[in-house]
């Protein structure tokens, strides 16, 4: 029986080695090389050299400088890539009924598609969707939560490059 649980501990042992192991830093993925290693005209162009989302100040749809820049970036890629369509996803934060952030989430798609047209996007490739505030991308009381999820997302739906 003695020698059963020192078998036991030794087992224990190796496999609580191998999980530390397989924790090291050695296996996290280089996030500069994720960058560089983006094909162009790829979803993942899109996400990391271009930008697919664009945030909003509490109960506004009105875009932001910044948000007004990030979506000029998104309409020169689309403008490059004429065969791509996307899906713009309107988010709300936690606060409010559900029927007013649904609201809310369709209103900021519209402003952000809204605004991709006017770029010069064809509005046949751009259609939009409302969440509210069923798709939190971060969870917490607080408005450093709250923030992240004021938010409307561009989907790459089709028409990218693979990569």
């Amino acid at each position: 029986m003695l020698r059963e649980i020192a078998n036991l501990k030794v087992i224990v042992a190796f496999l609580a080695a191998l999980a530390v192991a397989g924790c090291s830093s050695t296996n996290k993925p280089n996030l500069e090389t994720a960058e560089q290693s983006a094909v162009p005209g790829s979803e993942r162009d899109f996400i990391v050299n271009v930008g697919d989302r664009i945030y909003f100040l509490v109960d506004q749809s009105t875009l932001t400088p910044e948000a007004q820049d990030i979506l000029r970036r998104q309409a020169a890629w689309l403008k490059q890539y004429p065969n791509v369509t996307i899906q713009v996803e309107g988010h709300a934060d936690e606060r409010g009924t559900r029927e007013y952030n649904i609201a809310l989430s369709a209103r900021r798609s519209t402003a952000s598609r809204n605004f991709l047209v006017a770029q010069g996007v064809p509005a046949a490739r751009v259609s939009t969707i409302a969440y509210g505030k069923e798709r939190p991308v971060a969870l917490c009381d607080a408005e450093s939560c709250w923030s992240q999820n004021r938010r409307s997302v561009t989907i790459v739906t089709g028409g990218a490059v693979s990569g």
